[in-house]
This record gives structure tokens, sequence and C-alpha cells, in this order.
């Protein structure tokens, strides 16, 4: 008999996440007055980041590859 694998994900709150709960906290009690754009940088940030990355290597696939 085959043993089969058993593959275990662990999924949980990210430090983006916990950032962006406490940082909405804050604003919708008045104790920052930051702009909601920084409130929600901790969710959109990191997706940027990777947007630019992937981004700069095409690019530099596409000038290698001539």
């Amino acid at each position: 008999m085959a043993k089969e694998k058993v593959i275990r994900v662990k999924t949980g709150i990210g430090l983006g996440t916990i950032l962006f709960l406490i940082f909405m906290v804050l604003k919708l009690t008045g104790n920052i007055d930051w702009s909601w754009w920084w409130i929600t940088a901790p969710i959109w940030l990191p997706i940027g980041i990777i947007i630019i990355v992937l981004l700069v290597m095409l690019i530099g696939f596409l000038v290698l590859k001539d």
C-alpha cells in the first residue's frame, strides 16, 4: 500500500493585516490623523512591490532576449 502525503497549510493573520487593523482603529478613534492611503498601505504596499519587481524582471528578460 502506498502512503499518502498530507500537505498542511497554515493560514492566519499576517503582519500586514495586523498593522492595517491597528492603524484603522487608531484612525477611527482619532488618535492619528493619517491619510487613508497610509492606513491601507500595509495591504497594498507589498502587492505593489511584487508588481514592480515582476515588471523589472520582465523588462530585463526582454532586453537580454535580443
